[in-house]
């Protein structure tokens, strides 16, 4: 019932959110913020006890904790959850994440208070239940879910009037398409398990062990990857990102690029990877070349922009292209760098946002050539800008620099020329960066500061992302720990046929 408690407390705290503004308008923020934390606790607590104190020192079993209950039973779908090392460390990461979306609005949004944390919630509701979803009608239900509160955030909340609506509506379509192709190899699993058994289920235990045509594998793989590839997002379905970051609120932005395109990472893992082998492994040549187009093309695009949250969103579809290479390239050292580089990556371009809502606050733009001299006029700030900005550099003592090491090393050894090839990718990375940098932190002032502020609050967070980067650079051990046996499971998919096919 633990399981239960992770979808049902941020559920009814997003009730209490939207029903406490009519007493106080400040008062949905704090039961948003002690939702979270309640959260957070609780997956922090299944983390010490039941993984790292208990379960895996007694039995290996493949789900630590599992939940269900009947829900459509006509078409035996179930209320399955379930949860491993895997899905434990992103929940952990969603709920950090939380917070820090939670506080980086407490004073940004000051209208309508309660809807927002009421939507910011039920995002983060949404998340969680894809990460513990074993019964993929459940799974594809959070998954379009999730679009409504994200497009409300935008819509009501967002950036410059004019713009929002079209970046709100462009995410809409995208995710309604992603939805229907999620759908589609859905609904052909279940249909391909009834004429091999004559029952009903959308179990992933049960679909992962079912034989199907290779045609049939081919057809529905393709059709995850796709609605996968749109949320990742992967070249050429990538465009929704930039613009929906940049006129969405701090809050949406992290949502968006550090929670909702890692969620289709783990679904390429758990589910693309584990229920078509082979299909994977035959087209891992294509994903391969889409990772490179994806790494090349959001370093180029990253290059072109003046605005710093598309810098900051490029960057993140050149990230999101490593971590697609490194998923297909079958290689366990590549896998475990993939779930530092999630990690960490998130918590980078999270506090980037961060230090780009504080910028805006101060000069009322984010252009680079309208930018200059932020080291003159707050140190601080373009000291925490500098230290992210080498981090997604991964430089060395960093958790980037761990991830994207064992990603490089792991991919390496079965395609030297495809990893060379990314690789040459990070000149352009430090260029953008730099000249980024450069721009921003030093050189003259090009526009005074309009607006002094204290940003007590973003300080702490930053200082906090800082110091988990450094540890997570230094002692990697634990996350490699906690996914060691999923990702030797789906290692294993990648050299073992275990199913039989027609």
């Amino acid at each position: 019932m633990i399981l239960v408690l992770l979808i049902i407390i941020p559920i009814l705290g997003s009730l209490f959110c939207l029903s406490s503004e009519y007493f106080n308008k400040k008062f949905p923020r704090f039961f948003a913020l002690i939702t979270i934390l309640t959260t957070l606790i609780i997956s922090i607590y299944i983390w010490i006890y039941h993984f790292l104190y208990f379960t895996y020192h007694t039995y290996h079993s493949k789900w630590m904790l599992e939940f269900s209950e009947s829900w459509i039973s006509r078409f035996n779908i179930n209320f399955h959850l379930g949860l491993d090392g895997l899905s434990l460390i992103m929940i952990i990461l969603t709920n950090i994440l939380g917070i820090i979306s939670i506080i980086v609005s407490w004073d940004e949004i000051r209208k309508s208070t309660g809807l927002f944390y009421f939507n910011l919630i039920i995002i983060l509701c949404c998340v969680l239940g894809i990460f513990i979803s074993l019964d993929l009608f459940l799974l594809f239900f959070f998954w379009e879910l999730i679009l409504i509160p994200i497009y409300f955030l935008i819509s009501f909340w967002g950036y410059d009037k004019k713009y929002r609506i079209n970046a709100a509506n462009k995410f809409f379509i995208y995710s309604q398409v992603s939805g229907i192709m999620l759908l589609i190899s859905i609904l052909g699993l279940a249909i391909n398990f009834h004429n091999y058994t004559d029952l009903w289920t959308f179990d992933y235990n049960l679909l992962i062990k079912t034989p199907m045509p290779i045609f049939l594998e081919y057809v529905l793989m393709f059709c995850f990857f796709i609605s996968f590839a749109i949320k990742m997002p992967i070249v050429p379905f990538h465009s929704w990102l930039p613009e929906a970051s940049t006129y969405a609120p701090t809050a949406g932005s992290i949502d968006l690029s550090a929670i909702l395109v890692k969620t289709a990472a783990y679904c390429l893992l758990r589910f693309c990877i584990c229920l078509f082998p082979n299909a994977s492994i035959y087209f891992t040549g294509l994903f391969m070349f889409l990772g490179l187009i994806s790494i090349f093309y959001g370093a180029f695009m990253a290059f072109l922009q003046n605005d710093i949250k598309r810098i900051i969103s490029y960057s993140a579809i050149s990230h999101m292209g490593f971590i697609l290479i490194a998923i297909y390239t079958g290689s366990k050292l590549s896998l475990q760098g993939v779930m530092i580089q999630i990690i960490c990556s998130s918590l980078s371009i999270a506090a980037l946002f961060i230090l780009s809502g504080q910028i805006y606050t101060i000069f009322k733009t984010r252009k680079m050539n309208e930018l200059g001299g932020l080291w003159t006029s707050y140190t601080f700030i373009a000291s925490l800008f500098i230290f992210f900005i080498f981090a997604n550099l991964s430089v060395p003592f960093t958790g980037n620099f761990i991830g994207e090491f064992l990603i490089l090393l792991g991919s390496f050894y079965k395609f030297p020329v495809i990893t060379f090839v990314a690789s040459c990718s990070l000149i352009i990375s430090s260029i953008y960066y730099l000249s980024m940098l450069q721009n921003i932190c030093f050189g003259i002032v090009k526009n005074k500061y309009i607006f002094s502020k204290n940003f007590i609050k973003e300080y702490i967070i930053s200082i906090f992302i800082l110091i988990a980067l450094i540890y997570f650079g230094l002692f990697p051990k634990y996350i490699l720990y906690t996914t060691s046996y999923v990702i030797f499971d789906i290692y294993k998919y990648f050299n073992d046929f275990v199913l039989i096919k027609i």
